[in-house]
């Protein structure tokens, strides 16, 4: 069993990057870390990390010796979900995170159905803007809009995901409507911040080709919800998800521009960092996901409030 623990502990330190972090999640003194490792390496006779305050770094053998026994515990889970998944039901923490907005409306609501399925269940609902870091914030699954940029985390495309040119009836009454991009830098054009993937500008589709339209406006934000509402209230013009405004659509509150122009959908993900072997309490939430927001049928209404 020390051994084993060994291992894991190892595993667990270059995983998250520090002494510290590993001992967080075990919620034991870096202390103890150290001495496991300490231990492991005398056992082996090499040193397998270097290690500072701060961060720690393989060595030659240390590399090797870490895809062998990141081998190991995938074997051992794959053994032990093998068991589970022929005579358990999923249960134990699940911890997810999603973008703020599109948790509140799309992702909590579903989490009751799960609980109601497998009662061994716990969650925690993480909902933030922020990009977390899997493995050091100790998440299991993250729910990712657009492009994926992290090549090391594995991802299931849930559902696509549209963006439209929406505006208010009264702002357009007031201003015109739109008829290319090119207009938009006669138009008042509400943007999300500085960053994320607004930052290169408005997607469109013009001859064939996407082509990003830089725009400008009086008032920007790094809330979605905020922007929703600035666009309600006839401030502007704004590039938003249709799973946030297809209510207001339907409903007459917001309309759409530029449709002719509009860019391809991007994904929206679920992501997580093993590529197999997955907890059943993970699989079986991204089923869920799956069945539920990739069904044809599925409506974008929302039902939570920004």
């Amino acid at each position: 069993m020390d051994r084993f623990k060994q291992i894991e502990t190892f595993v667990a330190a270059v995983l998250r990057g520090s002494l510290s972090a590993a001992a967080r999640l075990e919620g034991v003194a870096p202390a103890v870390i150290g001495r496991r490792i300490d231990a492991l390496e005398a056992r082996l006779g090499v040193k397998l990390l270097q290690r500072t305050t701060r961060r720690i770094s393989l060595t030659a053998e240390g590399g090797a010796f870490f895809e062998e026994c990141q081998r190991i515990l995938a074997a051992m889970e794959g053994a032990e979900n093998a068991v589970s998944a022929g005579g358990g039901t999923p249960s134990g923490p699940l911890r997810v995170t999603a973008p703020a907005g599109f948790g509140r409306r799309h992702i909590a609501p579903l989490l009751p159905r799960l609980i109601d399925d497998y009662p061994g269940i716990t969650v925690t609902l993480d909902l933030s803007d922020r990009l977390v870091d899997l493995i050091s914030d100790n998440f299991d699954c993250a729910i990712r809009i657009g492009d994926l940029e992290d090549s090391s985390l594995v991802s299931v495309r849930l559902a696509d995901n549209r963006r439209m040119v929406v505006a208010a009836p009264a702002y357009l009454a007031q201003h015109g409507t739109p008829e290319h991009p090119d207009d938009l830098a006669r138009h008042n054009c509400l943007s999300f911040g500085t960053g994320g993937n607004q930052a290169r500008g408005w997607l469109f589709r013009i001859d064939d080709k996407v082509v990003a339209h830089r725009v400008s406006g009086n008032m920007e934000c790094t809330d979605g919800a905020v922007l929703h509402a600035w666009t309600l209230a006839g401030r502007g013009l704004a590039w938003r998800s249709m799973w946030e405004v297809e209510a207001d659509l339907a409903q007459g509150r917001l309309v759409t521009v530029l449709d002719a122009y509009a860019a391809p959908p991007n994904g929206i993900h679920a992501v997580f960092a093993q590529r197999k072997h997955l907890p059943q309490r993970v699989r079986v939430f991204i089923d869920l996901l799956r069945a539920t927001l990739g069904d044809p049928e599925y409506r974008w209404t929302g039902s939570a409030g920004d």
